[in-house]
């Protein structure tokens, strides 16, 4: 569309950009080459990415150039391709903390994937950004943490708005 700048739109929530076929409650890979693998066949399923190997070479070489591992447990892996046809979000927990990137990284228990179009210019980082503040959010990540199947974590998400929000606190 002309004058198109983002995809991300005013009052939609982190669920918008998921479903429950993109949610893994117990991923089967166990390091984050293979996480990143597994949740990028989710995304081809849901027909949100083409070629799946393409993505993941973007997704996983973006990880390589910079570490998503954030101290609360969570990793936010993203890439940015033509084979994404729309902003999307695709989330996993490992069976057991995995140290993410380097052995010297804090362990992560929930990886969130976004797939981004090569055309989103700045989509994306809103996106990031309420993914951050769930991050900050003691409350919402112990909701998340007790959440054991895929429509726990739709709801939570429900309730995490994405846009152009007041970001001095995080969300409740």
């Amino acid at each position: 569309m002309p004058g198109e700048l983002s995809s991300v739109v005013t009052g939609v929530s982190l669920a918008d950009y998921t479903g429950i076929e993109l949610i893994v409650p117990c991923l089967r890979e166990t390091d984050a080459a293979g996480i990143i693998e597994e949740l990028s066949q989710r995304l081809r399923a849901q027909q949100a990415i083409g070629d799946v190997l393409s993505f993941y070479h973007a997704a996983v070489n973006h990880e390589l150039l910079s570490n998503s591992a954030l101290p609360s447990g969570l990793a936010i892996p993203h890439a940015r391709s033509a084979q994404v046809s729309h902003l999307t979000l695709a989330v996993g927990r490992t069976r057991l903390p995995v140290a993410w990137g380097d052995k010297s990284c804090r362990p992560v228990e929930w990886v969130f994937l976004i797939a981004v179009p090569a055309t989103d210019a700045s989509g994306y980082l809103t996106l990031l950004a309420s993914l951050a503040g769930l991050s900050r959010s003691p409350k919402m990540l112990a909701r998340l943490h007790g959440a054991t199947e895929a429509e726990g974590v739709l709801e939570l998400l429900e309730e995490i708005t994405v846009g152009p929000a007041d970001r001095s606190k995080p969300p409740a």
